[in-house]
């Protein structure tokens, strides 16, 4: 049976067929569709999930046997092929076809593969995975087919968008539905859920385009705890790297470090700033940041940005993301001191 991506849902709501093949470039269908696969196996009873990655070596003997083997624990399972070539051989063309003729009875094959011409689509394989279970070919939607995917998109993160969103979304995504869909995840981090007009997506927009590692380091030093942590979700789900995070949030703090020191020595400040080269416009920023940063905060974020640093080359196990967000907050958190910094 051959489906398009948006019959896939209703297609699962009726229940599960003994094999799927999910093939194109569209890496967000792909995904998408994957995982409502998968999500429905579950629903099914499906509990248990093996992976096999077809390369150069594979072995197509390895399909048959876990087909033929029963699970330890005798559960349902879903066997993932990913497949990284539409030209499989000789071997690899009648393993499916013979798991396709003979399908397990609890278990569901669900292959992953890249873009098939129009010739292979005709191979055996895929005519027998048509002729036993479902095969979706993935296209990027365009046109009127990208903008309705799009409005449902955004209603399903909880806006109710006016006429003309979709639209403007679809054009600054340039067709490219992974684009549009990190934007909206973007969208629902800026913007509160509910109606949205086309200039509050424009002024998303320009605020997402501002968010980038100075302008989070610039938060933090002005206190605004709040929109640090929307910077760092912005900047998470854009991809930042950590490392460009941290230099820029270690960079701050030895500024600052550097500035608290000479301020408790009594020694002038402007030696430091034309030393580092800052402009006269953020130097007043800065003093007023030393009122709530004690050099032995300082000290303690320095210390801090080495764990994430340990973490983000895995010298020390776990996630960078938690620590970075702390170092942040605290940066714009400072600590309360007991007597005013005159003078700065």
């Amino acid at each position: 049976m051959r489906l398009r991506f948006p019959q896939l849902a209703a297609h699962l709501g009726r229940g599960l067929a003994p094999v799927y093949l999910l093939a194109g470039d569209e890496p967000l269908q792909l995904r998408d569709g994957a995982q409502a696969i998968r999500d429905a196996a579950k629903a099914a009873g499906v509990s248990e999930r093996l992976v096999l990655d077809q390369d150069a070596g594979f072995d197509w003997g390895r399909l048959a046997a876990v087909a033929e083997n029963l699970s330890l624990f005798a559960t349902r399972r879903l066997i993932e092929l990913r497949i990284g070539t539409p030209r499989l051989g000789r071997d690899g063309a009648a393993a499916l076809v013979d798991f396709c003729v003979r399908p397990p009875t609890d278990d569901r094959l669900l292959i992953l593969a890249p873009h098939l011409e129009r010739k292979e689509q005709k191979a055996a394989w895929v005519q027998a995975i048509d002729r036993a279970g479902v095969v979706l070919i993935l296209w990027p939607l365009t046109g009127p087919a990208l903008v309705d995917w799009l409005g449902r998109r955004l209603r399903e993160a909880g806006f109710q968008p006016a006429a003309g969103v979709a639209e403007l979304l679809a054009d600054r995504a340039e067709g490219n539905m992974l684009a549009a869909d990190q934007e909206i995840a973007k969208l629902a981090l800026l913007h509160e859920p509910g109606p949205l007009a086309v200039a509050d997506l424009l002024a998303a927009i320009g605020d997402s385009a501002r968010f980038d590692p100075f302008a989070l380091t610039a938060a933090a030093v002005a206190g605004e705890r709040e929109r640090v942590h929307r910077i760092l979700a912005v900047l998470a789900a854009d991809g930042t790297a950590e490392a460009l995070i941290l230099w820029a949030l270690a960079r701050e703090i030895r500024l600052l470090a550097a500035l608290a020191f000479a301020h408790e020595q009594r020694r002038e400040l402007a030696p430091i700033f034309a030393a580092q080269r800052v402009w006269e416009a953020r130097q007043a920023e800065l003093r007023r940041a030393l009122a709530r940063l004690p050099r032995a905060h300082l000290h303690h974020l320095l210390t801090r940005c080495a764990d994430a640093d340990a973490c983000i080359k895995g010298v020390r196990v776990g996630d960078p993301w938690p620590l970075l967000a702390e170092i942040a907050d605290e940066l714009a958190r400072g600590l309360p001191r007991r007597t005013a910094a005159v003078g700065l």
